[in-house]
């Protein structure tokens, strides 16, 4: 399977979706669809400006990428989000993508 193959499994939709219906019910109107689109456009921008995808040291990545997305999000007036909410989202990602057949 190539890389462009991979690629295609992964639907921002459903992705967006399945992180509405993951997130806790305390979060389920705090972050509205667009939102969601845009941290997602947030992490992608973060890995391609960083090339983390290989780092050894995930606990630091991840506190840089919730900051990179904290820091972009209150810049492009998108919302004003605690840690604790980003990492939410990203648990919310993290488990769509376990739900695709990528190899590893």
């Amino acid at each position: 399977m190539s890389e462009n193959d991979e690629l295609i499994d992964y639907d921002e939709d459903v992705a967006v979706a399945f992180m509405q219906n993951y997130l806790p019910q305390e979060l389920k109107g705090r972050f509205s669809d667009d939102d969601l689109f845009y941290l997602l456009d947030l992490m992608c921008e973060f890995y391609e400006k960083n090339d983390y995808f290989n780092d050894d040291d995930e606990e630091k990545e991840e506190r840089e990428l919730i900051a990179f997305i904290i820091k972009e999000a209150k810049k492009n007036e998108i919302g004003d989000y605690t840690a604790e909410e980003i990492v939410m989202v990203l648990r919310a990602e993290e488990a769509y993508m376990a739900t695709l057949d990528l190899p590893e």
